[in-house]
C-alpha cells in the first residue's frame, strides 16, 4: 500500500492534511483531507467514453455529511441519511461551479464528484474544505482537468480577516465570504456581509487568494508524487473544418447584424437566430442533415457566440439595444394579492417575480436537524422557477438544485436587515413569472417590497443587480454589464450578482468562466453594480418608500410576555390541557419555550380581543390566590353540599351550600346551578396547612332586609357523640 500524505499550514498554525493511496482505491481519484478530527473523504470517477451526441461537459457534484461523523442518529422513520438538505445542495452548488469551467471544452465523459464528511469534531468547518478536497482528488487521477483550484472561507473577525475560523467564531463575523480560485484566477466567491464598502470585499477575496494559492502547489506537489502529471487521452468530439468554416462564412455577418440590432424583444431576437440556423441548414439534403445536423447546430452556437461578444467589444451594441451600464425599464406594485400579508410585483425588462409575505409565529419556525446543525429559523425564502415564465412547454418537477441556490442568495441579503428579536416568523415566496435575466436578484427587489407592504420594520430597503463581463485577450479589452440579459449570462465570462443597502454590500454571488481576470476589472464592476444597485433601489423607495406603519387587518398581532421558569408547567398544564383551553376560549395561538431568562411565551390573533383574553387568563395562572379578591369562577362539579369551581386557572375550590346564598338551600338542585355556569364569588381565606381556598359568593351580594343570621345550638344542647367502643390491646 502506497500512502502518500501531504500538508498544509494555515496562518494560525492550524494544519491540514491531505492523504491518498490508502481508501477507496477503485475510484479513479480519492483523498481523505482532515483538519483536526474533521475528515472528509472525496472521490471522483469518470466515464471512459462520452455518450454519443454529448456536446457539453456531464458533471455531477454531490456533498453529503454523515450523522456519524458527529456521533449520532438520523431522524424521521428509517433513523438513514435521505435526500440532500439544502446545506448539502448548497455546497455542492459551490463545489460544482468552481470545477465545472477548468475541465477541458471537448471533454464530454460523465464525471462523478462525491466528497462525504466522515467525521466532525464540532468545531472545524467542513464546507470550506470540501472544494480542496474535490480538487485534489481529481488531481490524483487520470481525468483531465485543467486545476487544480481550492475554497477558504474568509471571514473578517473583529477587524481582523481569518481564513476558514472555526464554528464559533463566524457567529460574530462581518463578512462570510468563500472563495474558490487557481493559482492564477478568482473562480467563484459567493457570502454574505454586514453592509460592507466594495474595498472591504476585495480585500477579503485577496487575502483569500493567497491562502489558496498555497493549497495549490501542495496539490501540485501531491500530483506530481502520484505520478499523475500526464492525463489520460481522449475523444469526445469528431470534428469537421470545412464545415465549421462554410458554418461561419454563411452564417457570421447575418448573426452579427441581429446581434447589434438592439432587438428588446427575446423571443423575436432567438427566432431571427434560429433563422440563419435554418436557412443554413436548408442547403443540405436530408441524408447529409442526418449526419451533420449536430455539427451544424454546435459550430452555429459558437458563431452567435463570437457574434454577440464582437457587436458588445467593437461597436458596445448590447443584445437588447442597452448601454453597457443602462438598467431595462422597470416597474413595481405592492399590496398586489389581498390574502398574503404582504405581496409586490417587480418586472425589470423580461424579468417578473410576484413575491408575497407571510407572518406566522413560533410553531412556525422551520425545524434544522442536520449532522452538524441544529437549529431553528425564524425567516423562510423560497424561490420558485416554473417553465412557463420562459415559455418552455415542460412540466414542473419539483425544486431543483438551481432554485435551492438562487433562494439562498436572496435569503443572505435580505436577513440581516429584519430587526432584531422581531416576534414573527417571516416566510418569503417569490415566483418568478418571467425571467430574462437575474430572477434572483429580482427576487430580492420584490422581498423588500413585500416586506415592507407587509409592515416588517426593516432596517433599510435592499436592491440587487446581475453584472456581466465581456473580454479578450487575458482581460486586455473588456466591457462590464449591468443588469445582464440570460443570453449574455450564457455567452459571457462572468456572472456577478451584489446585494446591499444604500450603505453596503449584504451578499454577493460570483462565477468567472474566463482566465485572467485581474483586480483591477473586478474592482471597475464593483464600482460599477453599486451605480445600478443605487438606480434600482431609488425605483424600489419610489413604489414605497418605507415600511407601512401597521400590519395588514388580517395579520396576525403578537403580544410577547415573560413567566418564571417554575410556572411553565402551571401554563402548559398536565397533557398540555390548560395551554388548549386557553387557547380553544379565547381563538389565541400560543407558543411556550424555556429560554435563559425564563418562560417566553409568544400570544398571537387577528383580533385585539383574543389576545387581551389570553394574557388575562394566563396572568391568572402565574399569578397567586389572593384573599379579598373577587373571582369570575366556572363551576367544574355539583356535590351534594356544595360546588367546585375554578375561580383561576388550575386553582379550584369549594363553594359551599350555605355561601352561595342568603338564602337557605337543603339540596342542590333548589340553587339551579348548572355545570359550566359562572360564579362571581370572593377569596375569603387560605389554610395555611392544606391550602385549601374558603370561597363566597353570598359575600357580595346585599344581605336581606331583616336577615337574622342563624345561631349555632349552644354546646350542652348538641346530641353527645356515642362512645367508642375500646379496642383491646394487640399486645
Amino acid at each position: 500500500m502506497n500512502v502518500i500524505t501531504k500538508t498544509i499550514t494555515l496562518g494560525d498554525g492550524r494544519i491540514i492534511t491531505i492523504e491518498t493511496g490508502k481508501l477507496a482505491k477503485q475510484a479513479d481519484g480519492s483523498v481523505m483531507v482532515s483538519m483536526g478530527d474533521t475528515m472528509l473523504l472525496a472521490t471522483v470517477c469518470a466515464a471512459k467514453d462520452a455518450v454519443p451526441g454529448t456536446d457539453f461537459m456531464p458533471l455531477s457534484v454531490d456533498y453529503k455529511e454523515k450523522f456519524a461523523s458527529a456521533g449520532r442518529f438520523p431522524g424521521g422513520f428509517l433513523r438513514r441519511e435521505g435526500r440532500s438538505s439544502d446545506y448539502e445542495v448548497l455546497i455542492s452548488r459551490l463545489v460544482d461551479r468552481a470545477l465545472r469551467p477548468l475541465f477541458p471544452d471537448d471533454f464530454h465523459a460523465e464525471t462523478f464528484v462525491n466528497v462525504i464528511l466522515y467525521s466532525s469534531d464540532g468545531k472545524e468547518m467542513p464546507d470550506a474544505l470540501a472544494g480542496l478536497a474535490a480538487s485534489a482528488a481529481l488531481a490524483v487521477s487520470d481525468i483531465p482537468f485543467n486545476g487544480p483550484i481550492s475554497e477558504v472561507r474568509v471571514a473578517r473577525i473583529d477587524g481582523e480577516f481569518v481564513v476558514n475560523p472555526t464554528f464559533d467564531r463566524l457567529a460574530t463575523a462581518d463578512i462570510d465570504i468563500i472563495v474558490a480560485a487557481t493559482l492564477d484566477n478568482i473562480m467563484m466567491v459567493e457570502g454574505e456581509m454586514k453592509e460592507v464598502s466594495e474595498a472591504d470585499m476585495l480585500a477579503a477575496i485577496k487575502v483569500a487568494h493567497e491562502a489558496i494559492k498555497e493549497q495549490c502547489r501542495v496539490q501540485l506537489e501531491l500530483m506530481e508524487a502520484c505520478g499523475k502529471t500526464v492525463k489520460r487521452t481522449y475523444c469526445h468530439e469528431v470534428n469537421d473544418e470545412e464545415l465549421r468554416q462554410a458554418v461561419r462564412s454563411a452564417c457570421y455577418d447575418k448573426a452579427f447584424t441581429i446581434a447589434a440590432s438592439g432587438n428588446c424583444d427575446k423571443h423575436a431576437r432567438a427566432e431571427a437566430f434560429e433563422a440563419i440556423k435554418t436557412e443554413f441548414k436548408a442547403t443540405f439534403s436530408e441524408e447529409e442533415l442526418a449526419e451533420k445536423a449536430a455539427l451544424i447546430d454546435r459550430y452555429y452556437h459558437d458563431v452567435e457566440r463570437e457574434a454577440m461578444r464582437r457587436s458588445i467589444l467593437d461597436k458596445g451594441a448590447r443584445l437588447d439595444g442597452r448601454r453597457t451600464n443602462e438598467i431595462r425599464p422597470i416597474w413595481a406594485e405592492v399590496g398586489y394579492l389581498p390574502g398574503p400579508h404582504g405581496s409586490a410585483v417587480f418586472t425589470r425588462g423580461e424579468t417578473q417575480s410576484l413575491t408575497s409575505v407571510t407572518l406566522g409565529t413560533k410553531l412556525d419556525e422551520k425545524l434544522i436537524d442536520e449532522a452538524l446543525i441544529q437549529t431553528k429559523e425564524r425567516f423562510l425564502l423560497h424561490y420558485n422557477f416554473p417553465p412557463f415564465s420562459t415559455g418552455e412547454a415542460r412540466p414542473s418537477r419539483g425544486v431543483g438544485r438551481r432554485e435551492v441556490g438562487h433562494g439562498n442568495l436572496a435569503l443572505r441579503a435580505l436577513k440581516p436587515m429584519l430587526p432584531e428579536n422581531y416576534p414573527y416568523v417571516v416566510r418569503v415566496v417569490s415566483d418568478i413569472l418571467e425571467s430574462n435575466g437575474s430572477s434572483s436578484m429580482a427576487t430580492v427587489c420584490a422581498g423588500t417590497l413585500a416586506l415592507m407592504d407587509a409592515g416588517v420594520p426593516i432596517k433599510k430597503p435592499v436592491s440587487g443587480i446581475a453584472m456581466g463581463l465581456i473580454s479578450e485577450n487575458k482581460g486586455t479589452n473588456y466591457a462590464v454589464l449591468s443588469d445582464i440579459l440570460g443570453d449574455e449570462d450564457h455567452l459571457g465570462d462572468m456572472d456577478f450578482k451584489v446585494t446591499g443597502t444604500k450603505d453596503g454590500i449584504t451578499a454577493t454571488q460570483m462565477d468567472i468562466k474566463v482566465d485572467g481576470l485581474s483586480y483591477e476589472i473586478l474592482e471597475n464592476a464593483l464600482k460599477q453594480a453599486r451605480e445600478g444597485r443605487l438606480f434600482i433601489l431609488d425605483k424600489i423607495t419610489d413604489t414605497l418608500s418605507a415600511p407601512r406603519p401597521d400590519l395588514k387587518p388580517h395579520a396576525p398581532r403578537i403580544v410577547t410576555m415573560m413567566i418564571p421558569k417554575e410556572l411553565i408547567g402551571a401554563v402548559i398544564g398536565p397533557g398540555g390541557k390548560i395551554i388548549q383551553g386557553i387557547q380553544a376560549d379565547t381563538g389565541a395561538v400560543i407558543a411556550i419555550e424555556e429560554v435563559e431568562e425564563g418562560g417566553r411565551i409568544e400570544i398571537a390573533a387577528t383580533n385585539k380581543e383574543s389576545i387581551d383574553a389570553a394574557v388575562t387568563k394566563i396572568k391568572n395562572i402565574v399569578a397567586l390566590p389572593e384573599v379579598g379578591a373577587v373571582y369570575d369562577a366556572k363551576v367544574r362539579s355539583i356535590m351534594a353540599y356544595g360546588v367546585f369551581i375554578e375561580f383561576m386557572p388550575g386553582k379550584e375550590g369549594l363553594l359551599h351550600i350555605s355561601e352561595i346564598d342568603w338564602k337557605r338551600y337543603n339540596t342542590m338542585e333548589e340553587t339551579g346551578i348548572k355545570e359550566g355556569d359562572v360564579l362571581t364569588v370572593k377569596l375569603l381565606d387560605i389554610d395555611s396547612k392544606t391550602g385549601k381556598f374558603k370561597l363566597s359568593a353570598k359575600i357580595l351580594k346585599a344581605k336581606p332586609e331583616g336577615y337574622i343570621e342563624p345561631e349555632r345550638p349552644p354546646r350542652g344542647d348538641r346530641p353527645e357523640r356515642r362512645p367508642r367502643p375500646e379496642r383491646p390491646s394487640r399486645y
